[in-house]
Parts: structure tokens; C-alpha cells; sequence
């Protein structure tokens, strides 16, 4: 079942989830190049994750390359997860470029028209403001036809570019951010967020703060969540990442319709001892319903998949409300579990 962990639990009370579209904010930061940050995606060619990930949650295949994304340890994109419930519950697949180095090929693919943002310990170079107003604009325009829409993500070293982010916004947050180690690199990551906020003013507004030390997914999500949640139920996929894009919508004093927007994660980012997505959330003066999805691969066979309950991965691709969504529709774990095993053997 999804579980609540903070909210009232309306969201799903009212049934949003019979029938989803699901949108894949893809994303490339220079911040993912930096040695050690991230393991989101092959050594060397972590830019290519997004859009690797983009094209298996599409069609179960890959053309951008022959292998598909994992970790140096061998645990296989998250995207793995999200493809075995498409398979299972079905939904609608979109991708939303975000700045992507290489164009996936995917049936939808929605064109935003950014580039991929530079690392933020040099400065991103962003116009956070055009890029907030553009996912604004993309948000008051966008139409699909189901009842809900879930808005995931695959941006490598996004969780590092989310910290220095919330930590911009003047946000106590240390060691709430999580990470797709294990064994997160926190000294270097805090090591990249200081360098990054040394590079702004104090006295700098806003705008000017995120430009150096966010990055496009962030920034257009949270445009394009606060103007679709005007018209439409719209679910946060993702874990810290996503929580960020909530604090971006309430300290930049964005239009929200809070009842409609929910956060939705897996257990392991729930679960995680070395971040807090609950204080996280906790931090908003609005009120969200936060799920996790009560999941976990102990009944998997495969054992390079039980690294996720060691704490590797956790999520990404929308994976948490992925399983959310085939939860609320009466897939249970095991059937969930076997046909992730499907997905990835074949």
C-alpha cells in the first residue's frame, strides 16, 4: 500500500489514481561529472542516464546505447521499476527535455528549448527566473487524458544540486538530502554545496541565488507543478529531489493549489538513516500528502536487486510512485516483484 507520512491522506482517499499519465522530467547538470558525486548511471557517461532511462520506461528498449544505466556495484536503474508497472497497470509516457545532452527516442518527447546547466560549484548559469516562467507556461498549456498526473525524474547528481538549492533558499537542511549510494559521499557533496553558495551574495535576490546553484529540473518543475496544480491532481514522483521542488514552490511564492499536489517516494528514501525526507516536507508551511510506497524486494530471487533494500539506488524515474500507483490499483508485492524480475531478465 502507499503509506502516509505526512499530510492528512486526502489525495488518495478521493481516488486520484485509477488512471495516470506519467511525464519524465529528464535533465543533465555538469554537476554529475564531477568525480565521486553520483553513481546514478555507467562511469564516464552518467549525462546519458536520463535519456537511456527515458527510452526503456517508453518502449522497454534501448537505442542511445547498448546497456542499460547501473551502478558500479551492477543495481539497475530505477527506470526497471517504472517500466514493470507500465507493464502491469499501464499508463500514458511522456518525456519532458529539460536540458538533455542526447535526445532520447521516445514516442512523446516534449521540447523545452534549455541546455544542460553548468556545475554549480563553478556557477550553473542559469536564468532561474525564464526557466521558472517557462515551466509555468508549459504547466497553464499542458493537456492529457487521464486523471492523474505524475511528474518523475532522472537527473544525475540532482540530489546535490537539491541541497544546494534548499540551502540557497535560506533552509536549514543538513543532512536531509539523500543520495543513490549506499554510502553517500557526504564530505565531497558538502564540499560541492559550499563551494557553490560561495559563489552567490548574501544580499543577491533570489532569482539570482538559484541561477548559480540549482539546475532546470528543479526550477521547471516547480513552475510547471504550481500553474497544473491550478487546473488538475498532480503527484511529485520522486524523493529528496522532489521535496526541494515543494520548498521551491512555497518560498518563491508561486500559485498552488496544495490539495491537489501530493510527494510520493519509495521506502528506502523513507527508510533512508542518512537523510530525512519526512523533515524534509516538514519544512513547508503548507500542508502536502507525502506517500511512500510500502515496498521492498525481499522476495526477490534476483539478489543484485536486494541491494536496494541495503540502501543503494533508493529512487529515481518516478519509481516510488510508480509503485504507489500499481499498489492503489491492487498489484501486490509479489506480483510487482516478478515482474520486475521479467523486466530485467529479458
Amino acid at each position: 500500500m502507499a503509506t502516509l507520512f505526512k499530510g492528512r491522506g486526502k489525495f488518495l482517499e478521493q481516488k486520484n489514481m485509477k488512471k495516470a499519465t506519467f511525464l519524465l522530467a529528464g535533465s543533465v547538470t555538469k554537476t554529475c561529472e564531477i568525480e565521486g558525486i553520483t553513481q546514478a548511471g555507467i562511469p564516464g557517461l552518467i549525462h546519458l542516464t536520463p535519456t537511456l532511462d527515458a527510452e526503456f520506461v517508453d518502449s522497454g528498449k534501448l537505442f542511445s546505447l547498448d546497456n542499460i544505466a547501473e551502478t558500479p556495484k551492477g543495481v539497475p536503474t530505477p527506470a526497471i521499476i517504472t517500466r514493470a508497472v507500465r507493464e502491469l497497470v499501464g499508463f500514458d509516457f511522456e518525456v519532458l527535455d529539460l536540458g538533455l545532452r542526447v535526445k532520447p527516442k521516445v514516442k512523446k518527447l516534449h521540447e523545452s528549448g534549455l541546455k544542460e546547466s553548468g556545475r554549480i560549484d563553478e556557477g550553473a548559469g542559469i536564468d532561474a527566473k525564464a526557466v521558472v516562467e517557462n515551466g509555468m507556461a508549459f504547466g497553464e498549456n499542458y493537456l492529457h487524458d487521464n486523471e492523474c498526473l505524475i511528474l518523475g525524474e532522472s537527473t544525475p547528481s540532482g540530489t546535490t544540486t537539491a541541497y544546494a538549492t534548499a540551502k540557497a533558499l535560506g533552509y536549514d537542511c543538513d543532512g536531509y538530502f539523500s543520495s543513490s549510494f549506499l554510502d553517500a559521499p557526504a564530505s565531497l557533496k558538502e564540499e560541492v554545496v559550499q563551494k557553490a553558495l560561495q559563489n552567490v551574495s548574501e544580499t543577491s535576490d533570489i532569482y539570482t541565488k538559484l541561477g548559480a546553484v540549482s539546475d532546470n529540473m528543479l526550477l521547471f518543475s516547480a513552475g510547471f507543478a504550481s500553474s497544473y496544480s491550478q487546473r488538475g491532481k498532480i503527484v511529485l514522483g520522486g524523493g529528496t529531489q522532489m521535496a526541494a521542488v515543494l520548498l521551491l514552490m512555497e518560498k518563491l511564492q508561486l500559485p498552488v493549489k496544495w490539495e491537489n499536489v501530493a510527494l510520493m517516494t519509495t521506502k528506502w528514501v523513507y527508510e533512508d538513516p542518512r537523510s530525512d525526507i519526512a523533515a524534509l516536507v516538514g519544512l513547508l508551511a503548507h500542508e502536502v500528502d507525502a506517500y511512500y510506497a510500502d515496498f521492498d524486494f525481499s522476495e526477490a530471487a534476483i539478489p543484485v536487486l536486494q541491494l536496494y533494500d541495503k540502501g543503494e539506488a533508493k529512487e529515481g524515474v518516478g519509481a516510488g510512485a510508480a509503485l504507489c500507483y500499481a499498489l492503489s490499483n491492487g498489484f501486490d508485492k509479489s506480483t510487482i516483484t516478478k515482474e520486475v524480475e521479467r523486466v530485467l531478465t529479458s
